[in-house]
């Protein structure tokens, strides 16, 4: 279980982790899961990131220090903001910011930047941001 939410965590960055490869195929999954069509492959739907974000995301979450419960989250609000498409063959990474961190009316609200850089370079592909709400206890299960 985890322990009291630590909103002092703002601007704590986590390191990327091992690069992601974007396959083909995976592309094309992404893009039946999401209603688009499967297409080449070549060329990812613009919130493709998600999938190396949320992958990231887990480092944070899991963060013992931090005391997020994931375990009652709704998950309030998710942007992009693409400088180029992820095409098939990119290898990424992606560090994560904790924006903003705080408790209101009773709900643990966290707000998570993902940075998606070509891997072991500093440029940028992709922009993520997150925010999700842990809801208090006494908002019922």
């Amino acid at each position: 279980m985890p322990g009291v939410f630590d909103t002092s965590c703002q601007g704590r960055v986590y390191p990327p982790g091992e690069p992601y490869e974007v396959g083909r195929e995976k592309i094309r999954e992404f893009s039946a899961a999401v209603g688009g069509g499967p297409g080449d492959g070549l060329v990812a739907p613009p919130t493709f990131p998600i999938v190396l974000s949320m992958h990231a995301e887990r480092q944070v979450i899991d963060d013992p220090a931090l005391g997020f419960d994931f375990s009652r989250v709704l998950h309030r609000d998710q942007r992009f903001e693409a400088v180029r498409p992820v095409r098939a063959g990119d290898r990424l990474s992606v560090s994560v910011e904790v924006l903003a961190a705080a408790t209101v009316d009773g709900n643990d609200v966290l707000t998570l930047r993902g940075l998606v850089h070509e891997a072991g370079t500093e440029v940028l592909v992709c922009t993520t941001t997150s925010t999700l709400v842990s809801r208090g206890a006494e908002a019922g299960a």
